[in-house]
């Protein structure tokens, strides 16, 4: 074997190993790639059904404030209404009213929210003492 065949062969093997060690830093880089964007997925999805809950839950508590102030209309020309169910939007309501105290709960989507009303009927006059979310 003279000395020319003994460097080709020489750099075939070492074009060979060279081949190997491209790929594993390839397939490196491309695992490295997909976790990054697995974990970016990741975080926007949880984002997404963070904001959808808080949107939910914003409505929830409209629809809720919707049926209150429905009742203490319905208080002021029938004081002797009861409550019932009230359908707001694209949600519902339940009202229950009795001692001066008005309850609506609503629910929008899988989210539920209630408020409080606390009335005094003054000579004929609905007075609100107090409004909160319970």
């Amino acid at each position: 074997m003279n000395h020319r065949s003994k460097i080709s062969l020489y750099q075939s093997r070492l074009n060979r190993d060279q081949k190997g060690q491209i790929f594993i830093t390839m397939l490196f880089f491309v695992i490295i790639g997909v976790t990054i964007i697995s974990a970016e997925a990741i975080v926007l999805f949880t984002n997404i059904l963070s904001a959808s809950t808080a949107e939910q839950g914003a409505n929830a508590y409209y629809v809720a404030e919707s049926s209150i102030e429905e009742a203490l209309l319905r208080l002021n020309r029938n004081p002797s209404y009861a409550g019932g169910v009230l359908t707001v939007g694209g949600g519902n309501a339940v009202v229950q009213v009795g001692n001066g105290i008005i309850t609506a709960t609503g629910t929008y989507g899988s989210t539920v929210k209630k408020i409080q009303v606390q009335t005094v009927n003054n000579n004929g006059a609905l007075k609100i003492v107090s409004w909160r979310e319970i």
